[in-house]
């Protein structure tokens, strides 16, 4: 579980598929708590436009054996800028994989998608039922409200 990343110069991955996501023991295994990730400035190309689309994501996980290095996953989602994929598909796509490789308790992430066409799109997926006596603060993104 050597980081690829981590001390090291590394490029921006040219897709998702591409992009490797290291893991690295859990410092607190056995211990249940959560670990939030912020991305408010999250980008992706919409399929059928080619346009931009803007997202403030929120990952919240509880760690299980691993925990994701973060220049790893900053890169991961960096590779989003030029993949084309709708807002369902990129969010829920990204939590998937993040559970899959990390096999973390639980994992939840929410999108906050900017409009496009006047409407805002909100995408919420989690691996699964939260642990009892996990403490799960709001992920502290307000709905749009335009510029009221």
């Amino acid at each position: 579980m050597t980081p690829k990343h981590l001390g090291q110069a590394s490029l921006l991955p040219a897709s998702p598929e591409e992009a490797e996501l290291d893991y690295v023991p859990n410092p607190r295994a056995g211990e249940l708590y959560l670990v939030r990730f912020a991305a408010p400035e999250f980008t992706s190309l919409c399929p059928v436009t080619g346009q931009p689309d803007f997202a403030h994501l929120v990952i919240d996980y509880a760690p299980a054996e691993t925990i994701v290095e973060s220049k790893s996953l900053k890169l991961f989602l960096g590779s989003f800028r030029n993949h084309a994929a709708f807002h369902e598909d990129c969010t829920v796509g990204i939590g998937q994989r993040l559970t899959e490789e990390m096999k973390p308790r639980w994992l939840r992430i929410g999108g906050y998608w900017y409009p496009r066409g006047g409407i805002p799109i909100d995408v919420f997926w989690q691996s699964g039922v939260p642990p009892e006596g996990l403490w799960l603060p709001d992920q502290g993104v307000p709905g749009y409200r335009g510029r009221g």
